[in-house]
């Protein structure tokens, strides 16, 4: 019996089908680029002050922020005395502003935020600052939360109900959760709101990826994984910081960010359902009405029947829809062993990545410039990525990358803390890695997980990689205060990752395959398959 890939060989490569699948399914993926990312405009903290009471002196309740430390406490920040912006002098209301205790109080009237960089962000108008700080990293937390949720639910969605389906119904769920935030009333609405962003983002992201891989052929679909959805992601990621500029006030930034959204509606005629997902659950009339369909784009013909009448049983009992769940993921000895170490690889995977993001952007400069600097660098990242999957076996690349990361990270203890320029460099590679290896798992994974389990398997591991996000803020959070500790730990866990790839399957060149009983068995051997 013919594999799928030779079945369909007829359709040849890159022509208008092809194209059309490319684009259609890598714009969807432009504003996955900003959405994560947006909370560091639409949170933002401005400088902010006690607003003072009303006074013969001072009218409003606002002062200058020239003249903070004329009417606030001072505090020492980072070895500088600035003003306080938590608590003020007490001050007594019938002799005015020049009769003030020494005595301290909370901000009991509230806050003034300057308006030099934001006009409105969440943080402004719910006062998410001094005692209430903990509300802004805890909304992104909601986030991850959402996208952790997801990643579960998703994949097993997509597997029974198909990939086109997931795809746009994440897309509505995204939208809509958008279009409501605009009206939130309070901090808690917009937190329960942006739960379910989180949801609709990785869904969205994930049957795209899995559709896409199944839609394109080898060589479009390493071009698809890498210059399609990673540079499309990148761009929506450049787009944030442009958008935010010229767009100070929250809501209206937002609205700007969801209203394009719509317009991937219409797409819905012009992307079809996965044919392989379609052939496994025994759709084999749909399946070939796309496929010919595909042919008559790219100016083919076929005749006659595509596939047999015995490919959709060749395993009965991996077609049962109703025994396909997480458990087939540790069904047998193979995709168990598999299953863990991917696991693992997408957790120190994603720790690499935010762990040292977090570290690096804390930087001096403009807000804007900067996040869109960052942004622009994972372009380069993305282009080398193409270029190995291109050439370069899938397991030794990962396994170069992780181990390249951790060593740079552990040499970093070898460089003396006068040479910044050089640690700067050393962390700036390590994060590259880490951004280059999390671009391979994808493909990689998908690669190795049946077409059966494909998007559940990719929703595990994006459920493991989204525990990897929670603990990742705690390696920042020990560079800060121990930076040896802290790049010992995480590059001693990036090259013990690295070393594990090597156990994996190769799957360069291989196609992809159906059921559990088709995947490769694990590799104790450097050379390919």
């Amino acid at each position: 019996m013919q594999s799928y890939e030779e079945a369909t060989a007829f359709l040849g490569e890159w022509g208008p089908y092809q194209r059309t699948i490319f684009f259609c399914l890598s714009i969807i993926i432009i504003p996955n680029g900003y959405t994560i990312m947006a909370m560091v405009f639409l949170a933002a903290i401005p400088e902010h002050h006690c607003r003072l009471p009303n006074s013969s002196n001072v009218t409003t309740g606002e002062i200058s922020f020239a003249n903070q430390s004329l009417l606030l406490p001072l505090e020492q920040v980072n070895g500088e005395q600035v003003p306080s912006k938590c608590t003020r002098y007490r001050i007594q209301m019938e002799d005015g502003l020049n009769d003030t205790t020494r005595g301290l109080e909370p901000c009991v009237d509230g806050w003034v935020y300057s308006p030099d960089i934001h006009i409105s962000t969440i943080a402004t108008e719910w006062d998410l600052v001094c005692d209430n700080n903990w509300k802004g990293p805890f909304t992104s937390s909601v986030l991850f939360l959402g996208v952790l949720c997801g990643s579960i639910i998703s994949g097993h969605l997509s597997d029974r109900y198909g990939r086109k389906v997931v795809l746009f119904g994440g897309m509505a769920l995204q939208i809509i959760s958008n279009l409501i935030q605009l009206v939130s009333q309070s901090w808690e609405m917009f937190c329960i709101l942006y739960f379910f962003v989180g949801v609709g983002d990785v869904a969205k992201y994930m049957a795209a990826f899995v559709l896409g891989t199944e839609l394109l052929g080898k060589s479009e679909r390493i071009a698809y994984t890498t210059l399609g959805m990673c540079i499309f992601y990148a761009l929506g990621y450049m787009l944030l910081p442009l958008c935010a500029y010229y767009i100070r006030d929250w809501r209206m930034l937002l609205l700007t960010l969801t209203l394009p959204e719509i317009l991937y509606v219409p797409l819905w005629w012009y992307i079809p359902e996965s044919p392989r997902w379609l052939l496994i659950y025994g759709h084999v009339e749909q399946a070939e009405a796309i496929l010919k369909d595909a042919a008559r784009k790219n100016g083919k013909r076929h005749h006659g029947a595509i596939f047999d009448t015995t490919y959709s049983n060749t395993d009965p009992v991996d077609r049962n829809k109703s025994a396909h769940n997480y458990l087939d993921l540790i069904i047998t000895p193979n995709i168990r062993n598999i299953t863990v170490i991917l696991f693992f690889l997408w957790m120190i995977a994603t720790i690499g990545y935010y762990g040292l993001s977090l570290y690096t952007p804390n930087m001096l400069g403009n807000p804007y410039i900067n996040c869109f600097v960052s942004a622009a660098s994972e372009l380069i990242v993305y282009v080398i990525v193409w270029w190995l999957m291109c050439i370069s076996p899938r397991r030794i690349a990962t396994a170069s990358l992780l181990i390249l990361s951790g060593g740079v990270l552990l040499v970093i203890q070898f460089v003396p803390s006068t040479l910044q320029i050089v640690i700067t460099v050393l962390v700036m590679i390590g994060k590259s890695g880490a951004t280059a290896v999390y671009t391979i798992i994808y493909i990689f994974s998908s690669e190795l997980y049946p077409t059966m389990v494909r998007n559940m398997g990719l929703g595990a591991c994006s459920m493991a990689s989204r525990f990897g996000s929670i603990i990742s803020p705690f390696f920042a959070y020990l560079v800060a205060f121990g930076k040896m500790l802290a790049f010992m730990l995480m590059g001693s866990l990036m090259v013990i990752a690295g070393l594990l790839s090597f156990l994996l399957p190769e799957t360069h060149g291989q196609p992809l395959p159906e059921t559990i009983q088709q995947m490769q068995p694990m590799s104790w051997s450097l050379t390919e398959h």
